[in-house]
């Protein structure tokens, strides 16, 4: 089976499609007001304001294009698909990394919602994918860039995003 380009939570489609929203309806309209402001300034051959600008216009046009296609082509877990039995993607995971004696708990989720600040791991991060599947009390080896360290699975719970 051909794992989708994307696989996203529920809310983190909900996120994107904020994000996009967001990014169309108000931060395109600011991006033409300053446009059209540079070009009252005249000659463009000289004109910063313009040339930035035209620059975060099209970081705005890259990233609304990026989402489109995120969103088009993933494929999205609702809350109800996911089971506590095993690691997977939408499961918050306890575990303990076992060289460290140290317990740590993440989200599990797509690379486009990862995001370790806010303790979301991706499945597809060196411990990610070694504990997909794994069910509580397995004992998972792990290559991280660091060696292999040994993280045993605590706790697998579905939690309501924040």
């Amino acid at each position: 089976m051909n794992k989708p380009a994307t696989v996203l939570t529920r809310k983190g489609e909900q996120r994107l499609k904020d994000e996009l929203n967001e990014l169309k309806s108000v931060r395109r309209k600011e991006i033409a007001e300053k446009i059209k402001v540079a070009l009252s300034f005249g000659d463009l051959s000289e004109n910063s304001e313009y040339d930035e600008a035209k620059n975060e216009q099209g970081i705005i046009e890259s990233r609304i294009a990026e989402i489109e296609q995120t969103l088009a082509h993933a494929q999205i877990i609702d809350d109800d698909e996911i089971s506590t039995e095993k690691v997977g993607i939408g499961t918050t995971v306890k575990f303990l990394d076992m060289s460290e004696n140290e317990e740590l708990e993440f989200r599990m989720v797509g690379t486009k919602e990862a995001d370790i600040k806010k303790n979301k791991m991706s499945d597809e991060s060196p411990i990610g994918s070694a504990i997909m599947g794994h069910t509580v009390g397995d004992i998972v080896d792990v290559e991280t860039p660091g060696g292999v360290i040994q993280i045993k699975i605590l706790e697998i719970r579905k939690d309501d995003e924040e």
